[in-house]
């Protein structure tokens, strides 16, 4: 396994987040990025909403928002990639600086606003794209729209033929208002519309519909959440988006920019967020733990906890893409050490453990 990243990670490191980040995609765009040597055991495939993951371990939306370089990712070993967030209309986003890197706590504070090239420019790439691997796509809505269900609405219409799996994205704190979308009665208009609209763009065949909370809702606000996602209109949940919290233990001088956290202080409360909803959920549906995940142990806590599948994005800005094939090789280890023949064997274990 060859780790580029410990040459060039120092050298990027040197640069703006933002510019570091354009130019890493611009590498990987060029092929001039070599690609990680497969590694995946049977036993970390998943099977879920009629996909084949290869392994468990995601490319969260944000590292890919316009669909330039799914491929690449998942030459880089991935699982399956999010790309995103994509809006119907091209956005520039809030102004720079706007990424902000904590190496002392692992972390990462962006306030990007959603800046993405539009629906036109992400669907020309998929659509120009081999269908393989699984690729998911993360919808948000635009700044000024101000009927935000028809945002996602179009956003389903158009990438539902694209994608193997959508995702309402109302969690990112850089979009004022967004959040509130999360409130019980405005999450049911919101799903219902955008799940009409998928259902009219694909009456068969559609694509599942995932939606994509924030860390920050109370438990009250989980048990409305979890009463949307039963009832029917949703095929899963991500759990979850960066926060606005700033955890105590903080030692980086960025720590008070404005904007989402991410990374490793988001590990222990985003964790604590999908075993409540796994409760509140009963395991009826596919959870995906994000957040704070840098190693296979992490990535085996959150399965544990009732996540299907997991993703990161935060730990590539630390530890470079290689990172994705060792926590590979960990997750197996903790498997084969606890006696487990697969991935789905151990999703959601340890509420049964409690109960058992």
């Amino acid at each position: 396994m060859f780790d580029y990243y410990r040459l060039a990670g120092p050298l990027v490191r040197l640069l703006d987040p933002e510019v570091a980040h354009g130019l890493t995609v611009r590498l990987l765009r060029s092929g001039l990025v070599p690609g990680q040597p497969v590694y995946d055991p049977p036993a970390l495939s998943m099977r879920l909403w009629g996909r084949d993951f290869p392994n468990p371990i995601g490319l969260a939306a944000g590292f890919d928002k316009n669909a330039e370089v799914p491929d690449a990712m998942l030459g880089q070993g991935f699982g399956f990639v999010e790309i995103g967030s994509v809006t119907p209309r091209p956005q520039p986003g809030n102004p720079r600086p706007r990424m902000f890197r904590l190496p002392e706590d692992g972390a990462v504070i962006n306030r990007m606003g959603f800046n993405n090239q539009g629906l036109d420019a992400v669907a020309a790439r998929l659509a120009a794209r081999p269908r393989r691997g699984v690729i998911g796509a993360n919808l948000g809505k635009n700044k000024d729209t101000e009927d935000a269900a028809a945002d996602y609405e179009k956003g389903a219409a158009r990438l539902a033929p694209l994608s193997d799996y959508l995702v309402i994205n109302v969690s990112s704190p850089n979009t004022p208002g967004l959040r509130a979308l999360q409130g019980r009665d405005q999450l049911e208009t919101l799903v219902g519309r955008t799940r009409a609209a998928l259902t009219a763009a694909m009456p068969e065949g559609a694509p599942p519909l995932l939606l994509k909370i924030a860390p920050d809702l109370g438990w009250e606000d989980l048990a409305d959440i979890a009463a949307v996602a039963t009832a029917g209109s949703l095929d899963g949940l991500i759990v979850s988006n960066t926060t606005v919290a700033r955890p105590s233990t903080l030692r980086s001088p960025r720590a008070g920019e404005t904007g989402g956290l991410s990374g490793a202080p988001l590990f222990e409360s985003s964790t604590a967020m999908l075993r409540r909803m796994y409760e509140l959920t009963e395991g009826r549906i596919p959870l995906v733990g994000v957040g704070g995940i840098a190693s296979g142990s992490e990535a085996y806590v959150k399965i544990r906890a009732g996540a299907s599948l997991v993703q990161l994005y935060t730990a590539l800005v630390y530890g470079g893409t290689a990172l994705v094939t060792r926590i590979k090789h960990e997750l197996l280890d903790l498997l084969t050490r606890d006696g487990f023949s697969s991935v789905a064997e151990v999703v959601g274990i340890d509420h049964r453990e409690a109960k058992g």
